[in-house]
């Protein structure tokens, strides 16, 4: 059963403003926070919370995107406990909020939301900090505010990602998880295709859920479907709108180099080389690695940037598979100076890391031959 819960929390980090409300003036404001969070402008993004804070004391959308950028500004949050202190703090703050909504009427879409919303990320955090009973008790409960959200949000445009990302994912995840397939039963079914087409919708007409959307199309396209010129195209629309977001840089120059756009990778290599962040090292040597393999053909110094790479730390959720891509690259170089053995440990190496499937699929050919 942690396996069913875990695969609810692929559903649950996805921030569906758009249904909330008809309030222009809080449509407006949501959307220039969530630009400024995603553009790592926090002081910016203080300001306009303030003015909703002053404007709507007693809604969940203070907390909730309080939550959202202390998520960002201080990720991982696993590693700045006081932080995750206060993450946890406007949770509970957005969850009394919405509670009083429901008990007014228990089908009230921003309490519902809220409520899913609170829970989901509570769930979320607690999953990254390794409490993994506490995060399926969370997900339990935001589960049952997801079923009730089918049938409250089906007509608006917003929702072509949360059903999307519905569809696809719960054929998906059975199939990289088998031991999930019995549980799975118990859901309705969903249609990969369908979904990936629902998701594009959204990247075009949704608004407030447009940079959601487009961030996970680039990660289905990369990890499962392993179409990295698709992939490219909507990580580019994240980074080309925020592109102080290391995240979606480190994303979209991946996205460039596995699409054979090498020339454009680099300069977005050097754009991602003047960002700060705890976790871009890491990638910078990896991608820069690839560069010298790929476009270059210098083994030598791609081998070196590969090794320096594997000295570094990653982080589980953001670059765990850089290391996957620095072992695939040393086995390569290996296999072409015609040492087997060691190309094969360093796939076997690679398979520890590995969950994009075009990586999974290099290593095992080869260790099969």
């Amino acid at each position: 059963m942690k396996r069913f819960f875990l695969f609810l929390l692929f559903l649950f980090p996805v921030l569906s403003y758009g249904q909330i409300t008809t309030d222009t003036y809080l449509q407006q404001t949501i959307q220039k926070t969530l630009d400024n969070i995603y553009s790592y402008d926090f002081a910016e993004a203080d300001l306009y919370m303030k003015q909703l804070r002053a404007r709507y004391p007693n809604h969940p959308i203070g907390p909730i995107l309080q939550a959202t950028k202390l998520q960002w500004q201080y990720m991982p949050l696993k590693d700045n406990p006081v932080y995750a202190g206060q993450f946890t703090q406007s949770c509970n703050q957005a969850l009394a909020s919405a509670q009083k909504m429901l008990e007014k009427d228990s089908d009230d879409p921003e309490g519902v939301f809220f409520a899913l919303t609170a829970h989901s990320y509570l769930a979320l955090k607690l999953y990254n900090e390794g409490e993994t009973m506490k995060a399926v008790n969370e997900a339990k409960k935001a589960y049952g505010y997801m079923r009730q959200g089918f049938r409250l949000m089906e007509k608006n445009p917003e929702f072509y990602f949360t059903t999307g990302l519905y569809n696809y994912y719960v054929e998906r995840f059975p199939m990289d998880h088998p031991i999930v397939k019995p549980v799975m039963l118990f859901f309705q079914d969903g249609d990969t295709a369908l979904g990936l087409r629902q998701m594009d919708v959204a990247s075009k007409r949704a608004i407030f859920t447009r940079i959601e959307t487009c961030f996970y199309l680039s990660h289905i396209y990369l990890e499962h479907e392993s179409q990295f010129a698709k992939a490219a195209v909507y990580a580019k629309q994240l980074a080309e709108k925020h592109p102080q977001n290391a995240l979606f840089v480190i994303r979209y120059t991946e996205s460039l180099i596995l699409a054979g756009r090498y020339d454009e990778a680099a300069q977005w290599l050097d754009r991602l080389k003047g960002l700060h962040h705890k976790f871009v090292p890491m990638p910078v040597k990896v991608l820069e690695a690839m560069l010298f393999e790929k476009e270059e053909r210098k083994d030598a110094e791609a081998a070196a940037l590969y090794q320096a790479a594997l000295k570094m730390p990653y982080y589980d959720n953001y670059t765990k598979e850089y290391y996957a891509f620095a072992n695939a690259g040393l086995a390569r170089i290996a296999a072409r100076a015609s040492d087997r053995s060691k190309a094969r440990a360093f796939y076997k190496k690679a398979l520890d890391y590995a969950e994009y499937k075009s990586t999974i699929r290099e290593a095992k050919g080869f260790i099969k031959e």
